[in-house]
């Protein structure tokens, strides 16, 4: 699969940002998702309320938000085969993935260092990149907001 500006990939599911990862577009609803992925391997309900499926596969956690009608809003994916245009990026040192960002356009961030764990935070895509120990480790990425301040679902 190729992967261009904008993309990465989590195992099998290609994430364009700001829609969702693969066929997975934010705004569905969990009966949409598991059409397209299946049954999760489990499910919490966080401190939010919003209902968190977990995919040990692809290491990959998708949130529905309690509050907008438990759309697809939210994921998080850990596994190694995590591709960012066209690269793997999991365990990669932050300093090369800062550069893979930078030549694809994504220049602007926000740094938060938690017990020595760094979240660099792209609004403008709502990608998360955390690094531990100057690896990163973890990609989180969101639906976006409109104008109005309200999620742009895409579903």
């Amino acid at each position: 699969m190729h992967l261009c500006n904008g993309f990465f990939k989590c195992n099998n599911y290609e994430n364009k940002f700001k829609n969702g990862v693969g066929q997975l577009l934010f705004g569905m609803k969990q009966k949409d998702v598991e059409a397209i992925i299946g049954k999760p391997n489990k499910h919490y309900i966080d401190e939010e309320e919003n209902i968190v499926y977990i995919y040990n596969e692809h290491k990959l956690r998708l949130t529905f938000y309690d509050e907008e009608a438990l759309r697809f809003g939210y994921l998080t994916c850990s596994s190694e085969d995590l591709e960012l245009f066209g690269s793997k990026i999991i365990g990669k040192p932050w300093e090369e993935v800062k550069d893979l960002l930078k030549e694809n356009g994504l220049t602007d961030f926000e740094t938060e260092v938690v017990d020595g764990t760094e979240n660099y935070f792209f609004e403008d895509n709502w990608l998360f990149v955390n690094v531990d120990y100057d690896l990163v480790y973890k990609i989180e990425v969101g639906a976006v907001f409109n104008s109005k301040d309200e999620f742009d679902w895409k579903f």
